[in-house]
């Protein structure tokens, strides 16, 4: 959660990601740009991954690389504070 912003209703985030273009996680939680820095300087570290677009009004994190697995970023979004509550390809 984050620490600086209080957390609104929960609403159901809607987003897609065309194939190729990188693996689609959807992110609880996020509600600011420090909520989305925090989330892209934990799953930068992440190895095989080359890029990260974090989108707050969906609650979607784009995940661009190769290597790494939903196990990992899940890790890294964890350790950021917030939790991945659906992945897909």
């Amino acid at each position: 959660m984050c620490m600086f912003h209080e957390t609104g209703p929960d609403q159901t985030p809607t987003a897609t990601v065309e194939p190729g273009e990188g693996r689609l996680y959807q992110v609880k939680g996020m509600t600011c740009e420090h909520c989305a820095g925090s989330v892209t300087e934990e799953v930068e570290q992440v190895a095989g991954v080359t890029g990260i677009d974090v989108n707050l009004e969906n609650g979607s994190v784009v995940v661009r690389g190769d290597g790494f697995s939903d196990a990992d970023i899940r890790t890294a979004v964890d350790e950021a504070g917030y939790e991945v509550v659906g992945a897909h390809a």
